[in-house]
């Protein structure tokens, strides 16, 4: 595998978080899964990252938005990997529903 495929550009952005101009470094995927999330939740990106930076306990603001991505991301996972057994429980020889 190359290295070269595994680098990602970080991407050094300025934003507004509650009325102050600051500068904020995330590598590109990060930005994107932000945008999303932001989308999801009906949320400027300005107002999302004034959100997480509010939460912030200690670190940098670049590190805390990368954790609240991660989570968020591992957040979804877990509940569609919960779903998942739930419905191959659901559809199991023997359960209500395959006896019904």
């Amino acid at each position: 595998m190359h290295t070269a495929t595994l680098k990602s550009a970080v991407v050094k952005r300025s934003i507004v978080v509650a009325g102050h101009k600051t500068s904020v470094c995330l590598e590109d995927a990060f930005w994107k899964g932000l945008k999303e999330i932001a989308g999801g939740y009906h949320l400027t990106l300005s107002d999302l990252v004034a959100r997480i930076d509010s939460d912030r306990q200690h670190g940098n603001l670049s590190s805390t938005i990368r954790l609240f991505v991660l989570d968020f991301y591992r957040e979804q996972l877990s509940r569609f990997e919960t779903s998942a057994v739930q419905r191959r429980a659901y559809d199991a020889p023997g359960s209500l529903r395959a006896v019904s």
